[in-house]
């Protein structure tokens, strides 16, 4: 792919990130577009359907957050992102939400092994119960992040992370 095609390309999916975010999976093409500063035609020579663009956007997330929990973050801080990630960006959480739906698998298996490694570390420090699983994990996120959508502001995720601990 050409340099001007790959910006163009993040562009569109930045774009598409920031209006995901703020005003879910309703918005039009041709707004996505125009907040990436490229024609509509641009966004469909990528993305053939709204579906693909929505899609490549989770992923591209997904790979970030991947990043993020390899990057040498702690366990707490990496929980904490992802709930605020989950709140942050609504497809993304709704994603994560229905469990691999707009995932492609292999994104999500990277995401829950660096997760994994992030929990199996703090378990073994002493700071996280050993009886809690990945499964868990996602279970507290979803809630934690469907709490604070439904009552706004919460200090939720304080108080799970403190119930996390041994």
């Amino acid at each position: 792919m050409r340099a001007d095609a790959r910006r163009n390309r993040q562009r569109v999916l930045d774009a598409a990130y920031e209006v995901l975010a703020t005003d879910g999976a309703g918005i039009p093409i041709d707004e996505i577009a125009r907040r990436a500063g490229v024609g509509a035609g641009t966004v469909y020579r990528h993305f053939p359907t709204k579906e693909a663009l929505v899609e490549a956007v989770v992923l591209d997330r997904i790979e970030a957050l991947t990043a993020k929990a390899r990057s040498g973050v702690e366990f707490t801080d990496f929980f904490h992102f992802m709930v605020e990630t989950g709140l942050a960006n609504r497809a993304v959480a709704d994603a994560l939400a229905t469990a691999g739906h707009q995932i492609p698998a292999h994104a999500e298996a990277s995401l829950n092994a660096a997760f994994a490694e992030l929990l199996h570390e703090a378990q073994q420090r002493g700071t996280v119960r050993s009886d809690i699983t990945i499964a868990d994990l996602q279970a507290l996120i979803v809630g934690c992040v469907a709490t604070a959508r439904h009552r706004g502001a919460t200090d939720l995720t304080r108080v799970v992370v403190t119930g996390l601990r041994p």
